[in-house]
């Protein structure tokens, strides 16, 4: 190399010394040098590093509905639709007005990173949400670009979270609500194979780091009834599950 500038022992104690970087940064680190190395015809032994796995930040739903609830309406639209579907931000980005089929209320999604092409059933609540949105382009969701669509997501949570005194808000980010559905649909049907296919992931290693085996409170519950047909309709579109008929009414309950 004509110098000790780039030495990889050098190297090797300069990212040993990076105190607030994580081992995913310095093997990150590593693995950027280590080509840089090959490039010019040279190897080292390097340091191994082995991330920290840590068990991803899920919000209760009740914080995710007040994201939603204090966004604008294209915003929220976007958000209860990664909630409903656990689609990827870019997926959702993508969703064209074509892809929606709203006499039987799905939508086909067009996959990323190789991952199969689903199709989902969409509440009434998210097809009245998207009915909203005005039809000036292809897209449904008429961002200029994904750094903008962050940006302004970005900006409405820190508002939403200012104004509910609730910081565990700004923890949320898209992807979070990947996580979110992906656990409570294997928590309320404990069928991995389901939750794969959900994803849209090829290889079941892959919905294993999605998947965590959280401790509900005691699985507390949130109790309805209804008197009548349309009752028990609301409920249902609402996320509520029948449960049994007592005195002639119908109780239904949701996960709180």
């Amino acid at each position: 190399m004509g110098s000790d500038l780039f030495d990889p022992e050098d190297i090797k104690g300069l990212i040993a010394k990076q105190e607030k970087w994580s081992q995913g940064r310095k093997g990150n680190v590593i693995k950027a040098y280590t080509l840089w190395l090959k490039m010019h015809g040279l190897k080292w032994e390097p340091p191994k590093y082995k991330p920290i796995q840590k068990i991803p930040f899920l919000p209760t739903e009740a914080e995710i509905d007040s994201l939603i609830a204090g966004s604008s309406l294209q915003m929220s639209t976007f958000i209860q639709l990664l909630k409903e579907t656990a689609v990827r931000c870019g997926e959702a980005y993508k969703l064209q007005w074509i892809d929606i089929n709203f006499e039987n209320n799905t939508a086909r999604i067009t996959p990323e990173k190789g991952s199969n092409p689903r199709q989902f059933k969409l509440s009434n609540k998210l097809i009245a949400m998207i009915n909203r949105l005005p039809k000036t382009s292809t897209q449904v969701f008429t961002y200029k670009g994904m750094y903008n669509l962050r940006k302004i997501f970005s900006r409405q949570r820190k508002r939403i979270a200012a104004k509910l005194g609730n910081p565990r808000i700004l923890l949320i980010h898209f992807h979070t609500l990947r996580h979110w559905r992906a656990t409570m649909e294997y928590h309320k049907t404990r069928d991995l194979l389901h939750v794969m296919q959900f994803l849209g992931h090829r290889s079941i290693k892959t919905t294993l780091r999605y998947t965590q085996l959280i401790a509900f409170a005691d699985d507390e519950y949130t109790c309805k009834v209804a008197d009548n047909v349309d009752q028990a309709k609301q409920l249902v579109e609402s996320g509520f599950d029948y449960v049994t008929d007592i005195d002639g009414h119908r109780l239904f309950r949701k996960r709180k």
